[in-house]
């Protein structure tokens, strides 16, 4: 398997939008506005520590993932990784993709100077859990959300 990871550019996010909605949740709650999109990469793009990460096999986008760094003052001032949007194309699902993409974010993190790197994911998502805790991620804090429109 010939993978590799690198920034989206603008040109995908139509690509990155199709893997968001090949998902239960996703095809329920993305759009089909482009342009609000591709809006949001422009402004992800210009906050330095925001970046949207794809995975390439044989020049087609299989994966992607949201890695943004947050500098903080808990944790003696740890620098952390947070991760989201994490997709595998559903036709890919199963070979490895996804491990590997955790391993890219975990670099990127690291290179990064992050001393600690998490996730939030939906609670309905019982196999995404087990996956995660697989790679060494413990389920340590609850988290909360509230909408703002």
């Amino acid at each position: 398997m010939s993978l590799t990871f690198r920034p989206a550019t603008r040109e995908e996010v139509a690509d990155v939008i199709a893997l968001l909605q090949d998902d239960v949740l996703g095809a329920a709650r993305e759009g089909l506005d482009l342009a609000e999109y591709e809006a949001a990469f422009d402004r992800m793009y210009q906050e330095a520590a925001n970046h949207l990460i794809v995975g390439l096999q044989a020049g087609r986008i299989v994966a992607t993932y949201q890695l943004t760094f947050i500098s903080g003052l808990s944790l003696r001032a740890a620098r952390r990784a947070q991760i989201e949007s994490v997709r595998v194309a559903s036709d890919q699902r199963g070979q490895g993709i996804g491990q590997a993409m955790i391993e890219d974010a975990v670099t990127r993190a690291k290179d990064a100077g992050c001393s600690l790197i998490q996730l939030t994911m939906n609670k309905s998502r019982t196999d995404s859990a087990r996956f995660y805790e697989g790679l060494g991620f413990t389920p340590s804090h609850i988290g909360y959300k509230r909408s703002l429109i």
